[in-house]
């Protein structure tokens, strides 16, 4: 879409709206002509086709408060659609070139030397256009950082604040980041500054890419600096502190703004990711926020019950009351002893009992078990396992 075509369109009437229609009704209105005239229920109708693209065109245009300021003041300076020629300028002998205002008339006739550079300028905003005589290169975000970093299984469990060696791309010093060896660029003649080209969509739409000759950058270097080759970025290394928060897990990725490159002209800095790898520990386990442990228990102390000393990361032990008949594998919890949540609590400590079977036995210890088994002799822990495996 031209800024010509912006001007002279009235898009109140392709919707069907008044001047100062709201923006519900403005909403209103585009919903109802969308449908009646959407080529998926007008399928061939090249007439619908037409129509549905200047709906969705004006819709584009009024349906944004920002736009639609901009074009309700281009309509007002301009007469709503046509030049108003000044007094004496008679209706035969007038004869106004549109596109002249636009940065393509010669010196007298709405070029550079009538309207500084062309009203492009006016309407540089909306349509990413630049005006012919101005740099219009914005402030422009540093580039993000990815980087890895690896933590012991305490440090990921409370939190480490560690040295980080970076390389990034910054301002070249030989030139301050200009990319001209003696400090001043042009503005780069295929976005007139913008940094961004337009590229059509369809539908009297146009999106934006980065320029491919200035790489985005709106300047060209006339004299291309020695060390950066005229793209004003060059490597550096530099490094920081980052403070690792308590309760991260093994490859979480975390975000620290403002901690990547810095950025040109003024941009704020890009985002420094922070791939966490978490090594594993001799004792404890990691389930979500909950830590994991298998505390080995004697046979009398799983028949007879009694009291279990358990180990804590980082603290002191802890004492869990194991009940008489407690089996192999069965988990109990100790609650606030687990990993750091992001709210500030802990998760639990999950302690799985194993039962410990003796390789070796004393005499005394060897007869008390075999006066166990001849007094349990008559029972038959696998009765219930043969049973169902019949019936089954």
């Amino acid at each position: 879409m031209s800024t010509k075509d912006f001007i002279e369109k009235d898009y109140y009437k392709v919707l069907g709206v008044p001047k100062d229609a709201t923006e519900a009704e403005i909403k209103k209105a585009y919903r109802k002509l969308a449908r009646e005239f959407h080529p998926d229920a007008n399928k061939g109708n090249a007439r619908a086709e037409e129509r549905f693209k200047e709906i969705s065109e004006a819709n584009d245009v009024l349906g944004d408060p920002k736009k639609r300021k901009e074009y309700d003041e281009a309509r007002a300076l301009f007469g709503n659609g046509g030049f108003r020629p000044g007094p004496g300028a008679g209706s035969g002998s007038f004869n106004f070139d549109l596109s002249d205002l636009f940065g393509g008339g010669p010196q007298g006739q709405g070029g550079a030397g009538g309207f500084g550079g062309g009203l492009g300028d006016v309407f540089g905003g909306l349509f990413n256009r630049g005006g012919t005589g101005t740099t219009r290169t914005q402030p422009r975000r540093g580039q993000d950082i990815d980087t890895e970093v690896s933590l012991s299984f305490t440090e990921a469990i409370e939190g480490a604040t560690v040295p980080l060696r970076m390389s990034s791309q910054s301002p070249c010093k030989a030139c301050a980041g200009t990319g001209d060896k003696n400090g001043t660029p042009r503005v780069c003649p295929t976005c007139v500054g913008t940094g961004q080209v337009a590229r059509g969509s369809g539908g009297g739409f146009s999106l934006t890419d980065p320029c491919p000759d200035c790489k985005g950058r709106g300047l060209m270097a006339e004299h291309p600096c020695l060390e950066c080759k005229g793209s004003g970025r060059a490597k550096s290394s530099r490094t920081m502190q980052v403070r690792i928060p308590a309760g991260v897990s093994d490859g979480q990725r975390i975000r620290l703004r403002g901690k990547g490159a810095p950025g040109e002209r003024g941009g704020p800095a890009g985002d420094l990711y922070v791939t966490v790898h978490v090594d594993a520990h001799p004792v404890f386990g990691r389930k979500g926020d909950n830590l994991t442990v298998t505390v080995p228990v004697t046979f009398a102390e799983a028949a007879l019950g009694g009291e279990v000393r358990v180990p804590t990361l980082g603290g002191p032990p802890v004492t869990l009351k194991l009940p008489p008949g407690t089996p192999n594998g069965r988990t109990m919890r100790a609650r606030g002893k687990g990993a750091v949540r992001k709210d500030g609590t802990r998760g639990d400590l999950l302690v799985t009992v194993e039962v410990s079977v003796p390789k070796d036995l004393t005499g005394k210890a060897r007869d008390a078990l075999e006066a166990y088994r001849e007094a349990t002799a008559g029972e038959d822990p696998r009765a219930e396992l043969f049973q169902a495996a019949k019936g089954a």
